[in-house]
């Protein structure tokens, strides 16, 4: 079965899987003690947004081959 080239980053399914990530993070870390909020919720939410966007910035805008392997 042979896919369609993506067109977006919205359309890889890596980005996909990480997007849902962000937002399990968010949602349990929510729960997390407020004594929290600037030490372990902060650093977790900001580990996990960091893994789209450099899937973004890093993988889809490249436009070579070479670059995207």
């Amino acid at each position: 079965m042979k896919r369609e080239p993506a067109k977006n980053f919205r359309d890889l399914i890596v980005w996909q899987k990480a997007h849902q990530l962000v937002l399990e993070v968010y949602g349990f870390s929510s729960n997390f003690p407020k004594t929290e909020t600037y030490g372990l919720t902060s650093q977790l939410r900001r580990a996990s947004v960091s893994v789209p966007a450099n899937i973004i910035v890093e993988g889809f805008r490249k436009k070579g081959l070479a670059d995207k392997i």
